[in-house]
């Protein structure tokens, strides 16, 4: 700091000889000339292009406005602008003031260029002056009096009388003011920057009370009069106030609000996210956003909260009680330490900059600047409040809902039941007296628990609150809670286990499915505190676990089976954990899902053998789904079974089959595993178990396209592997036709389609959105590989796989498809995938329509983690996009050009 104050103090010595002689006899003089020499370069360039003007740095030279009075054009309204900028850096930078004071200054500046642009623009027409009344709205950190050093102006021009001439007065404002010292924006005015520059109060009365969004109501939280005809402002103001405070009553408020919040914790990534004061965590955009949301909540009813400034803002929560005064004191200080950071850096060049610089020199010289002796120390400081911003959501917001429930004294809190509900409603919970008695229910006494419940659920509400149904993830918490309440590990492991606690709260506001799971097994969520331990289990692991479980219940079948279906259902729970987690993709997930079907049916198997003595050797046969090894969340098992033997064996074989089916779906605590056999041959007129040779005579005298087609999913899967690598062999011919499929089976199979795209829809379906049966859907997609091996699988035996990707990949590099083709089919299989699981797992039931708007669309959005700030409207149109491609591939793949 000092060799720069040096080198530019050089500079103006070449220019002005009265200045040495000047700075020995005025010490104060001499301390803010080097001051502002040390601080900024710009201001430095400016006094030297301006010999003499360090005289206005005196601590006794006049800061009144009369030279903005007499400025008549750009450069000496310019003039008057950096004299006056000067002097309040000199102040601030000698600790003559304060930020808040300094902020406000600077706005009184803005105000002042503002007014003198105005008049100069009015001038140039004189005959004009009596047609047209023109007020300027200073809006954001200019109305709020909160200015930086460097920073876009926000304004609204509101006008009376003949519009086109205000018009023409705004823009010839808003361009001098932009030459001399920094941009005007009107982008806040309605419609945006496609809006009308100018309008009068009427017209934005009509706006705001019927087009108007929450971050219009929220900006105007800062709006003020700040030039022109300071009456017609007020007149605006007066009118455009009161709509502030109704906003949080009207529909969908809630929605946006909460959009609003993910879209600033959305632009808290990237590289340089840490360095950024402004938009990084903790940073100054945290505790605004945050102040304003608790002003729109609770400014409705108590008019002391309607201030423009954050400090002010900070100021009339804490004595309200809505902010515990030590949290009040503590985001106050982290605020002015980061406005002060921000008009360090941006004094320097005088360029907009909200990022701590990255070399060595530029972070020594900041911390010099800021009166620290070395780099270390600001940084520290910097990290200290930042930690502490980065809780302001929890201090704002979830800790005195809770001492407003549990009336647990806190010094300077006195918020009501009444502003806890209101500001339950403004994070989005439906039923806030539901939410309220949910709280009062976990935190209620003077136990361990309820002090450890206390500790835990400010974090908790904030990850309910981010979520598409806060309502549902709380109740769920609390069901587990109960459940486990009084297990002496539960609450300690919430507490102390690291990303437990955060990681629960979402999967139980986010899924049904795995809340459901985990309420049958809530020891489960010891899964959550490593990500490998949510790493699938392997095929040869699960065998052996679920044979070992079966084997300590020999004598009893129902005991063992329930063993077997209790480590499923651990399974399905992790592979959710992990799917919610973002740690599985849609093609692992069907993998995990179908090796425990796998092991399940081999295990059940041979439990229902041993049960009935045992019988023929048998082997099941996985199709569909299962057999791809693609399973979905919501899968049934789709097989066939085989035994090797005579047909005098059958009774026996049939026995076994109809025991293990219904030990799978048997009621009790595990969920159930349907076993499905309706693509046997002859459907389901036919037996539900043949022999090896039965299948074979089968297939060759009366197979179908349809079962041909059904066959080439089949995959051994349970049972006796001999006997199912024989079955494969024998259906060989059946699925990969020597000569592909004749003519009359091509018309058979397209026939079928088409009775399958017409007839199967679910009655009240929507067709475009169905992901399984709409246009470019999962059967689209499937029909088209089928046929693509069923007509090439013979000759090139690549393609004999059960998988779809492996087939479609398969056909790509044999040149049946073109990489536009496999590209489009690719895409839209995936998605349909992910968006069937996100079904299943958002809903807790089976469902195949993605729905187009609403909670639920929501909630699967968020279960695929997508990000936060997406319009789901945009999602619904990418699956449309992707389907459609899917469809016209697979119209000219099935149905030929």
């Amino acid at each position: 700091m000092s060799r720069l104050a040096d080198r530019q103090l050089a500079r103006l010595r070449e220019t002005d000889d009265e200045i040495d002689a000047a700075l020995s006899e005025d010490s104060g003089l001499r301390e803010r000339v080097r001051a502002v020499l040390g601080a900024s370069d710009a201001l430095g360039d400016h006094l030297v292009a301006n010999p003499g003007l360090w005289r206005a740095l005196a601590p006794g030279a006049s800061t009144d406005m009369d030279e903005f009075d007499a400025a008549t054009d750009r450069d000496s309204l310019r003039s008057a602008y950096r004299r006056r900028l000067l002097q309040i850096s000199a102040d601030d930078l000698t600790g003559d003031g304060d930020i808040r004071t300094v902020a406000a200054r600077l706005s009184d500046l803005a105000d002042a260029t503002l007014e003198a642009a105005m008049r100069i623009a009015r001038e140039q027409n004189p005959a004009e002056h009596d047609t047209a009344r023109l007020a300027i709205i200073a809006m954001g950190k200019c109305g709020a009096r909160e200015l930086n050093y460097v920073s876009d102006v926000d304004v609204l021009f509101v006008a009376e009388g003949d519009l086109t001439v205000a018009t023409s007065w705004a823009v010839a404002t808003m361009t001098l003011c932009g030459e001399v010292a920094w941009p005007v924006d009107a982008g806040l005015r309605p419609e945006g920057r496609s809006g009308a520059l100018v309008r009068t109060v009427d017209s934005y009365v009509a706006y705001y009370e019927k087009w108007a969004k929450t971050w219009e109501f929220q900006a105007l939280l800062k709006a003020r009069p700040a030039a022109g005809d300071i009456e017609l402002g007020d007149e605006w103001l007066e009118v455009a106030s009161p709509l502030i405070w109704q906003t949080v009553e009207s529909s969908g408020v809630v929605d946006e609000i909460r959009v609003m919040r993910r879209r600033v914790v959305s632009a808290l990534s990237g590289p340089d996210t840490e360095n950024e004061i402004k938009l990084g965590p903790g940073g100054l955009r945290d505790i605004e956003f945050a102040v304003q949301l608790m002003q729109l909540v609770h400014g409705r009813s108590d008019s002391k909260l309607r201030v423009t400034s954050t400090m002010d803002a900070l100021d009339a929560l804490t004595d309200g009680g809505y902010l515990a005064r030590t949290d009040g004191e503590s985001l106050r200080d982290s605020y002015q330490f980061l406005r002060t950071v921000e008009h360090r850096l941006q004094l320097q060049k005088l360029r907009r900059t909200h990022r701590m610089p990255d070399d060595a020199p530029s972070r020594h010289w900041l911390a010099r600047v800021m009166g620290y002796t070395g780099s270390d120390e600001l940084r520290a400081d910097w990290r200290r409040h930042a930690s502490a911003t980065r809780r302001l959501h929890e201090k704002l917001f979830y800790r005195p809902l809770l001492e407003a429930v549990a009336e647990v004294p806190a010094a300077g809190l006195r918020l009501t039941p009444d502003a806890a509900r209101a500001r339950l409603v403004a994070l989005g919970f439906e039923d806030p007296a539901g939410a309220l008695r949910h709280i009062s229910a976990l935190i209620a006494g003077v136990s361990r628990t309820a002090a450890i419940q206390r500790t835990l659920l400010p974090v908790l509400l904030g990850e309910f609150a981010s979520a598409p149904e806060p309502d549902r993830g709380l109740l769920a918490y609390r069901k587990v809670s109960e459940k486990l309440g009084r297990t002496p590990w539960y609450l300690r492991l919430l507490r102390d286990g690291g990303p437990i606690a955060i990681r629960l709260a979402r999967i139980l506001a986010t899924s049904r499915y795995a809340t459901d799971l985990l309420m049958r097994d809530p020891a489960a969520l010891r899964l959550l505190a490593n990500d490998e331990d949510l790493r699938p289990q392997t095929p040869r692991v699960l065998l052996d676990g679920m044979a070992a479980a079966a084997d300590r219940h020999r004598s009893d079948p129902d005991a063992a089976i329930s063993a077997v279906r209790a480590i499923r259902r651990r399974e399905l729970l992790r592979i959710a954990f992990a799917d919610l987690r973002g740690l599985l993709d849609v093609g692992q997930v069907g993998t995990a899902l179908s090796d425990v079907t796998d092991a399940v049916l081999h295990t059940g198997l041979t439990i229902a053998r041993r049960d009935l003595g045992d019988g023929p050797s048998m082997a099941i046969i996985g199709l569909g789904r299962l057999g791809g090894r693609e399973n979905s969340y919501a899968s049934d098992a789709d097989v066939l079974f085989v035994y090797d033997g005579e047909s005098s064996e059958a009774g026996m074989a049939t026995a076994i089959v109809d025991r293990l089916r219904a030990l799978l779906v048997a009621r009790g605590a595990e969920p159930p595993l349907k076993v499905d056999v309706d693509l046997r041959p002859e459907g389901r007129q036919g037996p539900i178990v043949r022999s090896l040779s039965a299948y074979r005579r089968y297939y060759e005298r009366w197979s179908s396209g349809w079962e041909a087609q059904a066959l080439l999913r089949a995959r051994h899967c349970a049972g006796d592997a001999s006997l199912g690598a024989r079955f494969l062999e024998a259906i060989a011919p059946v699925r990969y036709p020597e000569e592909g499929l004749s003519g009359e089976q091509l018309v058979e199979l397209r026939r079928i389609k088409a009775r399958v795209d017409t007839e199967r829809l679910p009655r009240g379906a929507d067709r475009l959105t169905h992901v399984k049966l709409g246009p470019g859907g999962l059967t689209d997609v499937e029909w088209s590989v089928q046929l693509t091996q069923l007509q090439n699988a013979a000759r090139l035996t690549s393609l004999r796989t059960t998988s779809t990707m492996a087939a479609l990949e398969h056909a790509r590099t044999n040149e049946l498809l073109t990489t536009t083709d496999h590209e489009y089919l690719t895409e839209s299989w995936l998605l349909a995938s992910a968006i069937r699981n996100a079904l299943t797992l958002a809903r807790g039931a089976a469902s195949d329509q993605l729905p187009r708007y609403g909670s639920e669309l929501a909630a699967i959005l968020a279960v695929l983690r997508r990000p936060d700030d997406e319009d789901p409207g945009s999602f619904v149109d990418e699956y449309l996009r992707v389907a459609r491609h899917a469809h016209g591939v697979a119209e000219r793949v099935f149905y030929g050009d």
